[in-house]
């Protein structure tokens, strides 16, 4: 699904066609990301059309079950508002969300950490509650992380900054070393990075792309102490979030350096004009990874 299909002219026919009462508003192209292109809709809404094979299933994910956790999440989440069905002028279903107002932590740094801190961890807290036994499950969103051990190496061998290579083994033989969460699974957004955090007034505001959301451990998404939050802002966010024991953490900081080098290894794409990458996440990864190997196991 290319440019030239997915353009306004298609979008606001798709509107006329499933929802008339949407066709006449403004609609303004915005960035939507890997797997959908996005459009925003007026001053409070947002239209995502799949751009990838598994994108389809992600916002089903997300028209299924965000409904049902977005009225207890104490940040602005895209709650779906409608569903588009697939037509012959396009073959996959999409859907029509909530506008979340702000920009993305990627381009637009908090600065406000203390605030961040405790917002992020009021979130967390709201979302990291024991799932239902139809949620979605995913082995490797909030899973074991000694799934990742390949890629890790794979990443650390080429990615790693200079003179950083030992201090993030010991980090990952850490992590993998906790022991595994034994508890129920609860709800996880499971793709908590800075492009997928939004930034108003120098603090955090909202949460986008709840794609792959999931049933699992929680440490998937305390990694964002480190991804998200400015120099010094994690220990305040442990604090905050109370919920999070030592091993919980260790663990959170194996999710951390994953997060890293995929920003490290999406930036250096960017960097090489190579499609997927952003070049500016090269910046944003070293600036999460110093963050992380600057902070110890025992104080976050």
């Amino acid at each position: 699904m290319g440019e030239s299909v997915t353009d306004e002219t298609l979008v606001r026919s798709l509107l006329s066609e499933q929802c008339p009462d949407l066709a006449d508003r403004e609609l303004r192209r915005v960035d939507g990301g890997w797997d959908n292109r996005m459009w925003r809709l007026g001053d409070d809404l947002a239209v995502r059309l799949p751009r990838t094979s598994r994108a389809p299933s992600l916002l089903e994910n997300e028209h299924r079950w965000l409904p049902v956790l977005a009225p207890r999440l104490p940040l602005a989440v895209p709650v779906p508002v409608r569903s588009g069905e697939p037509s012959e002028r396009f073959p996959k279903p999409w859907i029509v969300t909530t506008w979340v107002a702000g920009e993305p932590a990627d381009r637009v740094p908090i600065d406000r950490g203390p605030d961040a801190a405790e917002a992020l961890a009021r979130f967390l807290t709201a979302l990291h509650v024991e799932a239902p036994g139809d949620a979605p499950v995913n082995s490797r969103r909030g899973g074991p992380l000694k799934r990742y051990a390949d890629e890790i190496e794979r990443q650390s061998e080429t990615l790693a900054p200079e003179g950083a290579a030992d201090r993030m083994r010991e980090v990952w033989d850490d992590a993998v070393a906790a022991a595994e969460w034994d508890r129920p699974a609860v709800w996880v957004h499971g793709d908590l990075h800075p492009a997928n955090a939004v930034v108003a007034d120098g603090t955090l505001a909202g949460v986008i792309d709840f794609g792959e959301m999931r049933a699992g451990d929680p440490a998937a998404d305390l990694a964002a102490a480190w991804l998200l939050l400015p120099e010094g802002a994690a220990a305040r966010f442990f604090e905050a979030y109370a919920e999070a024991d030592e091993v919980t953490i260790r663990r959170a900081r194996g999710w951390a350096l994953l997060g890293c080098l995929q920003m490290l290894e999406i930036g250096r794409a960017g960097q090489l004009g190579l499609p997927g990458g952003k070049p500016t996440w090269r910046r944003t990864g070293e600036a999460a990874l110093n963050r992380l190997l600057g902070s110890s196991a025992s104080s976050p």
